[in-house]
């Protein structure tokens, strides 16, 4: 290739000669280009369809010279003769090139293709052109696809980094402006600065699966050489040269050591392949908190990093099919990095010598121990995914974090159970067989078991190709003077080995793998002085529950748990019951300012029961209100779309007007239905509830003791599907109590279109089947849910006046001006809508038809300016023209303002995960 830069436009003028060689068994008709750059030319791109997926707003509001595209002017073959060529009808940025000759097996052709390049902007992927004049190219050019079982791979770009490339020679010629600096992972050949504008770089390398540039307009690289290999890198950090020299050359003689060789002779260890995929936890807060030291955080960053290039420049696999051999492999590494060079550090570093901190469990866990509890996470939400799913289907979680680190976790497993260094010796004879040939997870497979007389079918069967749960369980312990008689349970019949430890007090005496558990076990082992029995001591299996895992042999009650209180959260500690507490406040109108403190046993794992209880002192009124919720969370992990069972009771006390106070209790069950590809953020609800209300009745309030006592029940459908994109849902409801019985729907429609414009609708319809006409509490509302269950969140429920009446919550009719009519006893249906006119200022119209009994059906609108400040935490509504009139020549127009407030931090965090699962 010579590739021209014009660092301006922030483009590529490239022309490119191809020599394919067939060294396939199959005669190719046209070769497939991998042309990535050109997925960022599209809305509709499966690029853009993954970050609307990932409520990622960034790619679609995008300005247009901050997206890519890829020109091709021109192909010709060694005849010149122009070759026809087409983009795949289903993923654009997939370029079928047609031959003019079929090309049989051993034979060549030469292609030249001529074509612009436009970079896109490095916010999306890390990849691309910066405001600082970087330009950061990987994944850029047209490049032969892998060609496998007499096809091509054909991969779309979806910001994975697993892009599919045939092994390839290259030889690569830069044309830079003058005065900027060039790096690559190719060798440097020669320069030429000769030239007035431009300087002229040629670079070299043979089979090569991507090569990478980067091009600045000041030094920012900076190379190390040792025996091995040569490095060139632009991490951050306060270290010197010095310093990182000797970090570097550590840590590339024990990758050497534990994997073998690299095919290549440069390697760049960069800040940008170390973004997009940074060893999550403590290490990313920022320097003046982390609680790491600067070289200890310089050898992490470079260790990451570094291993993940050298697997993916070395392994010539799969990328998308068998992700899991390099994930599990870089990661099995990094654990013996950290036994090696730092047994005693601590996953919270520096933070572990603080007194005040060392209650808490997540403290004291050793650095590698924090694996087991990140994909532990997903395993206690039942969005786990076996190891060997295709990368494009697992959720953004799995893909960054869960299930590289039990692929490295497992690796880890085998390697405790094999022993006699079976799976380090398996990985080096693993990269030797890729210097040469393609390979996948059969060659791994068979490379395994050829080194080991043990039947570990178990490992490919059950730990990579399934997401089966492994959870034993010591069920009873007998003891005699000489034995000590051990029945182990089999909780989820997952058949894999498990170790049995002996312990005195915490010294071990002995290990023991046993294996063929498929139930239950009684196993009779020596006494040998032990004190405790304890499964799974160190770990090394990821178990799903540790908490069932020991029995001690002293004491009435073997296993005994005495209470554990800790401020906030924690991680769960098997050896106590963990009780949480944590100062709250809340507020209302009636209530003022209620100061009380949650108790809870919510961990940071999710747990099949959770109950929370919260006494609260209400300062308006002086006396005790609060709130309780118990649950019993059944996941269902078998294939069918219902996946979860949520069984609870909560209850609460508070006042909804001045001194008139409710009691609510509500029993009640879900169920949480979702697609079998976990990808799509679809889901769908049912929930039956039956609601308890006991209420004082206000002085002067038209209601009586009849409505004091309420009992509802209420079964609700909700389907929802949502991405940046797109939002659909629908929710039906009915109510049914011995005073009423009504039913409703609500309809919520949200589209970005290709022009940033963003529409959203909402249709309601609701109508008493029954009601008791006189009973003003029997009715919709037009702009202020009557809501007789109290299930929305209001400052002010009873206020019909001033600034709290004025709060406004998306609920029934969903008005935002007060009307004359604002209530329906019969029937409402209504229809909101709004259109983002300017960022986050909003036009939005109302319509509506309501029927109250014994008089006409009422058509009603209103419409105004939405000020969408923070999504559903603070917004403000501008009431222009209604029902009323003209809104603005009202002088008390300051009352017609509506407002949504939230003080919920659950709603804030929500927002920030939905990305993730």
């Amino acid at each position: 290739m010579t590739v021209r830069v014009n660092q301006e436009e922030k483009t590529l003028m490239v022309q490119q000669e191809l020599n394919y060689v067939n060294t396939s068994n199959s005669t190719i008709n046209s070769i497939i280009l991998n042309d990535w750059n050109h997925a960022f030319s599209s809305k509709n791109s499966n690029l853009a369809k993954r970050f609307s997926d990932e409520y990622v707003r960034a790619f679609h509001l995008a300005k247009e010279e901050d997206r890519g595209y890829t020109e091709i002017k021109n192909v010709v073959d060694e005849n010149f003769k122009i070759l026809e060529w087409e983009r795949d009808k289903d993923n654009i940025d997939i370029v079928i090139l047609n031959l003019a000759q079929p090309l049989t097996p051993n034979r060549s052709t030469k292609i030249t293709l001529f074509y612009t390049l436009k970079i896109p902007n490095d916010r999306f992927t890390k990849y691309g052109f910066n405001n600082d004049g970087k330009l950061y190219l990987k994944n850029w050019f047209l490049a032969p696809a892998r060609f496998e079982n007499m096809q091509f791979v054909k991969y779309s770009n979806e910001n994975l980094d697993d892009i599919s490339n045939a092994p390839t020679d290259y030889t690569v010629k830069f044309e830079i402006p003058k005065g900027h600096f060039i790096v690559s992972d190719l060798n440097s050949e020669n320069s030429n600065t000769t030239n007035a504008s431009f300087d002229t770089y040629t670079f070299t390398g043979k089979k090569r699966l991507d090569i990478t540039f980067c091009i600045t307009p000041k030094k920012e690289f900076t190379s190390y050489k040792n025996d091995l290999i040569e490095v060139s890198t632009n991490l951050e950090s306060k270290l010197e040269d010095i310093d990182k020299a000797i970090i570097i050359d550590k840590i590339t003689h024990f990758i050497k050591e534990k994997i073998g060789t690299s095919k290549t002779e440069k390697i760049i260890v960069s800040k940008e392949d170390y973004d997009r995929q940074p060893f999550y936890g403590l290490n990313q807060l920022p320097s003046f908190l982390s609680p790491f030291s600067d070289e200890f955080m310089f050898e992490l960053m470079f260790l990451k990093t570094y291993t993940n290039n050298f697997l993916k420049n070395t392994l010539q696999l799969n990328p998308r099919k068998d992700q899991w051999i390099q994930d599990a492999i870089q990661v099995f590494v990094m654990m013996q990095y950290m036994d090696e060079f730092h047994p005693d550090m601590k996953m919270t570093g520096n933070l572990a010598k603080l007194k005040l901190l060392r209650s808490y469990h997540f403290i004291n866990l050793d650095f590698n121990q924090q694996y087991n509890y990140l994909y532990m996470l997903m395993a206690r939400k039942n969005l786990d995914q076996p190891l060997s799913t295709s990368k494009n289907k697992l959720i953004k979680f799995n893909e960054q974090i869960a299930n590289k680190y039990k692929a490295g976790l497992s690796l880890r497993y085998l390697d405790s159970y094999l022993d006699n260094d079976v799976v380090e010796n398996t990985i080096k004879e693993f990269i030797i067989l890729n210097q040469n040939y393609q390979t996948n997870h059969i060659d791994f497979e068979m490379i395994l078991k050829n080194k080991t007389s043990k039947n570990i079918d178990w490992f490919f069967n059950t730990i990579i190709n399934s997401r089966d749960l492994i959870d034993f369980k010591i069920a009873k312990v007998s003891k005699t003077e000489d034995e000590v008689i051990l029945r182990i349970k089999n909780k989820t019949k997952t058949n894999v080995p498990i170790s049995v430890y002996q312990l005195k007090k915490d010294s071990i005496i002995s290990k023991e793998w046993v294996e063929n558990i498929k139930t239950d076990t009684t196993l009779v082992f020596s006494r040998n002085e032990a004190t405790k029995f304890v499964l799974n001591y160190n770990n090394e299996v990821p178990e799903y529950n540790l908490r069932n895992n020991w029995k001690s042999l002293k004491g009435f009650f073997f296993n005994h748990r005495p209470l554990k209180f800790n401020f906030y959260k924690d991680l769960e500690e098997p050896n106590y019951n963990q009780i949480f507490y944590m100062p709250e406040f809340e507020y209302n109108l009636y209530d003022g300012i209620s100061l009380g403190v949650r108790l809870n046993n919510r961990s940071m794992l999710n747990k099949p029961f959770n109950f929370s209880i919260a006494p609260f002192y209400s300062t308006n009124t002086g006396t005790i209100i609060g709130n309780f919720s118990a649950s019993v969370d059944d996941y269902i992990r078998d294939d069918s779309k219902l996946y979860r069972i949520i069984y609870g009771l909560t209850g609460n006390q508070s006042h909804y007007a001045p001194n008139a106070k409710y009691t609510r209790i509500i029993p009640s069950i879900q169920f949480i239905f979702r697609d079998r590809d976990f990808r799509t953020n679809k889901k769908e609800y049912i929930q039956i509830k039956q609601f308890f209300i006991d209420k004082e009745i206000p002085i002067n309030s038209s209601l009586n003791n009849n409505d004091a006592k309420l009992s509802v029940f209420s079964a609700a459908y909700t389907n929802s599907q949502s991405e940046i994109t797109k939002v659909f849902n629908i929710s039906n409801q009915v109510q049914i109590s011995n005073s009423f019985g009504n039913i409703t729907t609500e309809i919520n429609y949200r589209k970005l279109f290709e022009n940033n414009r963003q529409l959203s609708l909402r249709f309601f319809a609701g109508k008493f089947i029954y009601s008791n006409t006189t009973n003003n509490s029997h009715r919709f509302g037009l702009e202020k849910p009557v809501d007789l269950t109290f299930q929305t969140n209001l400052l002010g429920r009873s206020e019909s006046v001033g600034l709290f009446s004025q709060q406004f919550v998306y609920s029934e009719g969903g008005f935002k001006s007060k009307l004359d009519t604002r209530f329906a006893n019969n029937w409402m249906t209504t229809i909101n809508g709004s259109l983002n006119i300017w960022n986050w200022v909003q036009i939005y119209g109302d319509v509506g038809l309501l029927k109250n009994h014994f008089e006409p059906t009422k058509f009603l609108y209103d419409s105004g300016i939405h000020l969408n400040l923070v999504p559903d935490y603070f917004e403000l509504f501008l009431p222009v023209q209604s029902s009323n009139g003209f809104e603005l020549n009202d002088k008390n127009y300051g009352q017609k303002i509506r407002f949504i407030i939230t003080i919920s931090p659950k709603t804030l965090v929500s927002l920030f995960t939905r990305k993730w699962f």
